[in-house]
């Protein structure tokens, strides 16, 4: 890691949703809900750039206004379908900007805090390149099962205390970072040496569906003291 290394924070956001209709954009505690990443990015001085790749004019409109400083790419047609992976999106974006190292995030991560992210880019750049790439996780200590139901952590004869299972740990989509070589070569965000860095559940909440909407938007007033 050399002093001075460009960081850019991508930001894919499709107009459309199908679990959660326009979620990107719905109000959230009063704001559009993609306001609250776009802040906690701005915040962190090691990002150096703001960008957001999107199909959607709504979205568009309301950055130009209120996030001037933060760069907008209309996400071609080819990129548009529901069913398009996100790595694809991502390796179109990296194309589009240079930088010396991405970061990724959704934005669905409204309690992800500008601090928590700042942990992240140091832990990743005094690792790197031991570790090739980093994203982040939330521990988990409970029984699982498959669905055969056959154990997968535990044993059923030996019936731990759930705090004295070892841990799994669950990606929880709200921070990667990596390398445009890394994510050419294996097209994805993960590579082959990464650093799992972990975040409490309630910071790392993510908008899937109508529920976690509620939750998250419960979480972040209670938090504000609402």
């Amino acid at each position: 890691m050399t002093k001075g290394s460009k960081i850019v924070a991508l930001v894919p956001m499709r107009h459309e949703s199908e679990r959660v209709p326009g979620k990107n954009y719905r109000l959230f505690a009063g704001k559009p809900l993609y306001h609250y990443i776009l802040e906690s990015l701005l915040a962190c001085p090691l990002v150096a750039e703001v960008v957001i790749n999107t199909d959607s004019r709504i979205i568009m409109e309301g950055v130009s206004q209120y996030f001037p400083q933060v760069r907008l790419i209309e996400r071609p047609d080819y990129l548009r379908g529901g069913s398009v992976p996100m790595n694809e999106i991502l390796i179109y974006d990296v194309q589009q900007v240079e930088a010396d190292y991405y970061l990724q995030t959704h934005s669905t991560n409204p309690l992800l805090q500008a601090g928590t992210i700042s942990r992240a880019i140091q832990r990743f750049l005094a690792s790197y390149p031991g570790h090739d790439s980093l994203f982040s996780v939330t521990r988990v200590q409970s029984r699982f099962w498959d669905e055969s139901g056959r154990p997968i952590n535990h044993d059923p004869k030996v019936l731990l205390r759930t705090q004295d299972l070892p841990p799994v740990y669950e990606e929880n989509s709200c921070i990667y970072l990596f390398t445009r070589p890394i994510l050419e070569k294996r097209r994805s965000r993960i590579g082959e040496r990464p650093f799992l860095f972990k975040i409490e559940r309630h910071e790392a909440w993510d908008i899937d569906e109508e529920i976690d909407f509620q939750i998250a938007e419960f979480l972040y007033l209670k938090r504000q003291g609402g």
